[in-house]
C-alpha cells in the first residue's frame, strides 16, 4: 500500500505517516470530494497534519484512512458516528497491542535477570552446601527438665 498511487512510490526520507498531500490531491488520490474530507477532519475521521498556516497536508496513511472510510460508509453501510467509533477502537486496540508487546519484552528480560541472579547464586556455593539424604525421618519430642 505504501506509495499507492504514486509514481515510483514515496520520495526520499517520506514514509506512509508524512504529510505531503494538498486537500485537492487527497481528494483526487482517495477518490472524494475535497469538502467531504474537510467534513471528515471535522467529525475527527481523518485529521491530516497541518502547515504553520493551518493548511491541510495528507499523508498516505490518511489516503488509506479516507478510502476505508469511503468503504465503510458505502459498501457496508455504516454511518459516520459507526465509522468514527470503529476507528477509536481500532486504534485502542493498536495501542493495546504495543503495550502488550512492551511488556512481554520486560518480562522476558525480567525472567532473563532473574536466571542470571540464580545462576550467579549458584555458582558462588562453590560446593560448600552439600545435599544431605535421610534415609529415615522421626520425630523427637523434647521435654525441658522440671527443676
Amino acid at each position: 500500500m505504501l506509495g499507492a498511487g504514486l509514481p515510483g512510490g514515496l520520495p526520499h526520507g517520506a514514509d506512509e505517516d508524512t504529510p505531503m498531500f494538498v486537500i485537492s490531491v487527497a481528494a483526487q488520490l482517495s477518490g472524494l470530494h475535497a469538502q467531504t474530507l474537510r467534513s471528515y477532519d471535522r467529525l475527527g475521521l481523518v485529521s491530516p497534519g497541518r502547515t504553520a498556516g493551518g493548511g491541510r497536508r495528507y499523508s498516505m496513511r490518511d489516503i488509506a484512512m479516507l478510502r476505508e472510510v469511503q468503504r465503510l460508509s458505502q459498501e457496508e453501510g455504516v454511518n459516520l458516528a459507526g465509522i468514527k467509533r470503529i476507528i477509536d477502537l481500532e486504534n485502542e486496540v493498536e495501542a493495546l497491542r504495543a503495550r502488550v508487546a512492551e511488556l512481554t519484552e520486560e518480562l522476558a528480560s525480567a525472567y532473563a535477570a532473574a536466571e542470571q541472579a540464580a545462576a550467579a547464586v549458584h555458582a558462588s556455593y562453590r560446593r560448600e552446601l552439600v545435599p544431605v539424604r535421610r534415609q529415615q525421618q522421626a520425630l523427637v519430642v523434647w521435654r525441658p527438665h522440671r527443676r
